[in-house]
């Protein structure tokens, strides 16, 4: 594991100066949990992040046939990880990839991160956002209001939302 200090440099939400639609909908990132020993992780370009219950926080969303779901469901918080353009094809690869088909791991072109909480990142990444959970809940199809979101759902496979505070950002340091 790499010391974050060495790499990045921690920052408070209101000095984000990305654009975090571009981040998450453009960009990508990589949702992360689990532990040093044993985590897993998937690309993600769905989520949102603001300020709710006088916090900041991040919300992310995963189905329940996902590896990570399973990790998220065991931890108590998880890391959102951004990267440059270069790392697309990683990208990818850990958005298309089962860690049950592949030990994620040991995906080329990262390397894994332990942040001061405990928490796990990679050393490629140019922003992490660390969050505690706060909340959970599954979306309920019944509660749609524009009814062709249930198109997004052809097999029922209904996301579970994860609302965690953000506890930590860090950025690259450039």
């Amino acid at each position: 594991m790499y010391f974050m200090d060495k790499l990045f440099e921690q920052i408070k939400a209101e000095k984000l100066a990305d654009n975090i639609f571009k981040l998450i909908g453009k960009d990508w990132m990589l949702i992360t949990a689990g532990s040093p020993a044993d985590y897993n992780m998937m690309t993600a370009s769905w989520g949102c992040a603001g300020f709710l219950w006088s916090k900041p926080v991040m919300m992310t969303f995963v189905r329940p046939h996902r590896l990570t779901y399973e990790y998220l469901e065991k931890s108590p918080g998880f890391t959102c990880s951004f990267f440059e353009e270069e790392h697309r094809e990683m990208l990818n690869l850990c958005g298309t990839t089962s860690g049950r088909d592949i030990n994620k791991m040991d995906v080329d072109g990262l390397t894994p991160l332990e942040t001061p909480s405990g928490h796990i990142s990679f050393k490629e990444a140019k922003l992490i956002i660390e969050c505690r959970k706060i909340y959970f809940d599954d979306v309920k199809p019944e509660l749609f209001l524009a009814f062709e979101l249930e198109k997004i759902y052809p097999t029922k496979d209904y996301h579970r939302m994860y609302i965690g505070e953000i506890r930590q950002i860090w950025e690259r340091k450039k």
